[in-house]
Order: structure tokens, then C-alpha cells, then sequence
């Protein structure tokens, strides 16, 4: 038996449901629960479905690389650290940048300059305290340019690598999104490998179509035997579309992973 729990995002599954019955369909289903933006949710309904929440988006407006940017983040990062602790969810999740309806950045960069990466280590250093007096861990997840989210900076594993290390607290790790990472840089059991002491979170879809795995080029049983084999504990979490059924997706998740 794995030692890591399986979770899945509401934002992605059962589209034909209102939210909250998509999160108690998860729930139901024996699957920990991600939500994405707070603010448009009914945050009582929410915490009465019984669900485990296992991540939520953790700011609402903000960048990490400029002052005036990073302080909104730090500003809107406390407000989402009354929300988690209305829902009990431990870990909130950051970006290098705001990110649009779309996905896109708030603020496109195509080149980060040393000041930008000193102003982002900072500014996870003021979130990872923020984080140690709310009882909270904050996640830094890696995205990817090429595909989904062009002009986002800080996007690769490695630079969100570089920046948790930097920062080196408990309540600053990893988001490692393996979709985004095969997409950026691939090598995914080397990564894993790599990255996994600094990891709160792991989450998995397929290349290309960001669906279930079994859906495209991802071995995704090889990576469930390098996280059995390195001891991962945590949560590995579905963040991807359903290629028909979603019940069916979820399933071929849970073959792969559990």
C-alpha cells in the first residue's frame, strides 16, 4: 500500500455540477479536495460538505518580483489564510505571478532579471512567515510557457527549485506539477527524485491534453514507484480534465497511483 493520499481538483471534474457537489462527489469518492479561487465561493458551503481539503489558491492579486506587486500578494495572501482556517486546508498555493481567467500572467515578463529573483525570495520569505504564525504552509508551484501559461516567470522546477531552497523554511515548499514539468523540462523520475525533499504537494495530468493518466506520454506507473520507493507521504492530487466519464478518470487515476 502507497503512503501518499490521492486528491483531485473540484475546479476540473464533474463540470456539469454545482461546485459544492462536485467537492462532496470527490469526498464521496474517498479523494482529497484542491480548489482554486476563493473568492468566487461560498466558503460555509464549502467547509459543511465534510470534505479534506488539501490545497487552495493562496492569494488573490500580487506578484512575487516587484514591491508594489509583492505587497498585494503578501496583503491578499493573509486573507486566504482565513479562509483556509475556516477550511482546515494546510496548504495555500502561489505562483511567480497573478494569473488571468485564462491562465495567463497579470504581468507577462520574458526576462527576469537578479534584482527580480532577490525581490521573489523575499517576498517567500515574508509568505513562508506568514505561513509559520498561521499554522499554514505556502506552495510555489512550477507552470509551464510553452502551452498554458506564456510570460509567467519563475515557471520552471528548477527555478521554483532555486527559490524554495533559497528561502529554506518548512512553510515555503514545492508545488510539483508534473504535467507542467514534462511539458517544460521532462526527465519526470529525476525530477522527483531531485525535488522531493522540498515537495508539500505533488500534482499529475497527462501530456498532452492535461486529462487522466493513461491519456497520453506520461509513465505515469513508473513515477508511483519512484514515489513508493523515495517514502513520499504526501499528497499526490489529479489536476486535470476528464477525457469523457469522470468517475472513469478517476479511476484510471487511482489505478495509476494507488
Amino acid at each position: 500500500m502507497t503512503a501518499y493520499r490521492l486528491g483531485a481538483s473540484a475546479e476540473m471534474l464533474f463540470l456539469d455540477l454545482p461546485f459544492e457537489e462536485r467537492v462532496r462527489r470527490l469526498h464521496d469518492l474517498g479523494f482529497e479536495v484542491e480548489i482554486w479561487d476563493w473568492t468566487a465561493k461560498d466558503v460555509d458551503a464549502l467547509a459543511a460538505t465534510g470534505a479534506t481539503f488539501s490545497s487552495m489558491t493562496g492569494y488573490v492579486t500580487g506578484t512575487l518580483a516587484d514591491p508594489a506587486g509583492a505587497a498585494e500578494l503578501l496583503r491578499t495572501a493573509e486573507r486566504s489564510l482565513g479562509v483556509a482556517e475556516r477550511l482546515d486546508c494546510p496548504r495555500l498555493n502561489v505562483h511567480g505571478t497573478g494569473l488571468d481567467g485564462r491562465g495567463l500572467p497579470v504581468v507577462p515578463t520574458e526576462v527576469v532579471t537578479p534584482a527580480m529573483w532577490l525581490t521573489a525570495a523575499r517576498t517567500l520569505e515574508r509568505l513562508a512567515a506568514l505561513g509559520e504564525r498561521a499554522g499554514r504552509v505556502f506552495t510555489l508551484e512550477n507552470l509551464n510557457t510553452a502551452v498554458d501559461h506564456p510570460g509567467t516567470p519563475f515557471a520552471r522546477a528548477a527555478d521554483t527549485i532555486a527559490l524554495v531552497e533559497a528561502v529554506g523554511s518548512p512553510h515555503l515548499r514545492l508545488n510539483l506539477d508534473l504535467y507542467h514539468a514534462q511539458i517544460g523540462e521532462g526527465n519526470l523520475v529525476s525530477l522527483v527524485e531531485r525535488a522531493l525533499p522540498l515537495v508539500g504537494e505533488i500534482q499529475v495530468a497527462d501530456v498532452p491534453g492535461r486529462c487522466e493518466p493513461g491519456t497520453g506520454e506520461i509513465s505515469h506507473p513508473a513515477i508511483a514507484a519512484a514515489l513508493d520507493r523515495l517514502g513520499y507521504d504526501g499528497v499526490v492530487a489529479l489536476e486535470g480534465w476528464a477525457s469523457g466519464d469522470a468517475t472513469v478518470a478517476l479511476e484510471r487515476f487511482r489505478t495509476a497511483y494507488g
